[in-house]
């Protein structure tokens, strides 16, 4: 089977609903962004060490919910009428942010997305992962329909890319570079 369909030559592209559309869609561009998220994390993961407290784990589950968001995204919608993410999903990331905050430094002020590549890269997809939400957002805002659950999720997802990062780093014995403002 060959990996190209020549189907997208004119511009336009399939979404698993079957709906044709441009590839400028709002959809097209939430489920590449979600995709671009779901790699950055895969390119963090390149970096991790042999143990990581729960932290490979778990971000290698959120790499599955991340492909199951994409292809709800996409058009795809389960025969139960049911988002792919639930409550469950959200609740369980919340306990994973605090497991890892209980091991962390109070933050007193802003740091640097910076550190060792693992966390520097959880850093690049905490990004990534905000604008996805701001994207989403903007897609409801415009009339589309996503359920209240993608919502929160993805609000908890960068939090969660966060502690992680910061946790990264102080397993690795990396100091938080904190923010220093030249006006204050």
């Amino acid at each position: 089977m060959k990996i190209y369909t020549k189907a997208g030559d004119t511009g336009e592209t399939y979404l698993a609903s079957g709906k044709k559309v441009p590839k400028t869609d709002e959809r097209v561009g939430l489920y590449g962004t979600s995709d671009e998220l779901n790699s950055w994390i895969g390119f963090a993961l390149s970096f991790r060490p042999q143990s990581g407290s729960g932290v490979i784990e778990y971000l290698t589950k959120v790499q599955h919910l991340l492909f199951e968001l994409g292809s709800e995204l996409a058009g795809y919608q389960a025969k139960s009428g049911v988002s792919c993410i639930g409550p469950e999903d959200t609740q369980e990331m919340e306990n994973e942010i605090d497991r890892l905050s209980q091991s962390l430094p109070e933050l007193k002020s802003f740091i640097l997305p910076a550190g060792v590549s693992f966390a520097s890269g959880l850093h690049i997809a905490r990004t990534i992962s905000r604008r996805l939400e701001r994207e989403t957002l903007t897609y409801i805002q415009n009339g589309g329909d996503i359920s209240q659950e993608i919502r929160i999720f993805l609000n908890r997802l960068s939090d969660y890319l966060f502690t992680a990062a910061r946790y990264v780093n102080m397993e690795s014995k990396e100091k938080e570079v904190e923010w220093r403002s030249r006006t204050k």
